[in-house]
């Protein structure tokens, strides 16, 4: 059984739980949204991540990268970046900038970030800056009414559901999953998130879970399924109630 159920600023499925999962590479059948290009940066020895990954991979598709694709930016990183750059007309500087990202064919997908830029995902995260902006979006569409803890419970729901085995385990599958989330169905997910919505997106990402692992939450004032409430309750933060 599937049922749908209002659950405040989401619809949940009945049949749903929540999971929070790794790195994305695609929104599943949903429009792409591409991040304003005060976002980009640079990728360069040191950096980690998704887009590493991402950059290695394609390097060594095309024979110019011999190593591990393991999202570290070390030295054999940046000896495949410089010599794609010296055949592709760049400055072989070792360094992935916006010009490279652009002959990598990313740019249109990938928001880029410099490393230590206070957006970007920890240096322990397997999710990519993508995945980042994807769940501040998701945020600011359905929480930015709320408190900043509550904003990042928010958040901390969606990566739960990635982790579980019940859900999508992408971060982009579990926001876009058929009648998930109110912000989906009625197109806020496509609002520019501000800076608190990118920052509590971090910090979820970064472990802070003001749920203690809820899968689920609702606003009780606007809750119409009988069976969101039979869900335990965990806490509560501001208007929403969050629940396993």
């Amino acid at each position: 059984m599937n049922k749908a159920i209002k659950v405040g600023a989401a619809v949940l499925s009945a049949a749903v739980v929540c999971t929070a999962a790794a790195g994305i590479a695609a929104f599943g059948g949903a429009q792409v949204y591409n991040p304003p290009a005060a976002y980009a940066a640079v990728l360069r020895q040191g950096s980690r991540g998704g887009e590493v990954k991402e950059v290695q991979r394609r390097l060594k598709n095309w024979g110019y990268y011999s190593g591990s694709v393991d999202g570290i930016y070390g030295p054999a990183t940046v000896k495949a970046v410089k010599y794609f750059q010296s055949r592709n007309g760049l400055s072989a500087d070792g360094v992935c900038g916006k010009r490279t990202y652009a002959a990598l064919g990313m740019n249109d997908s990938v928001r880029v970030l410099e490393q230590g830029d206070k957006d970007a995902p920890s240096n322990n995260s397997d999710y990519t800056s993508s995945d980042l902006y994807l769940l501040a979006r998701c945020i600011y569409g359905e929480a930015r009414g709320e408190s900043y803890t509550g904003q990042v419970a928010v958040g901390a729901v969606v990566l739960n559901r990635v982790r579980s085995s019940q859900f999508p385990n992408t971060v982009s599958g579990v926001i876009y999953q058929k009648g998930a989330f109110t912000a989906v169905d009625d197109g806020q997910i496509n609002l520019t998130p501000n800076q608190t919505a990118i920052n509590a997106a971090q910090d979820a990402m970064n472990g802070w879970d003001p749920t203690y692992g809820c899968l689920y939450y609702y606003n009780p004032a606007t809750a119409t399924s009988s069976w969101i409430f039979s869900r335990k309750t965990v806490t509560t933060i501001g208007k929403h109630v969050f629940a396993i």
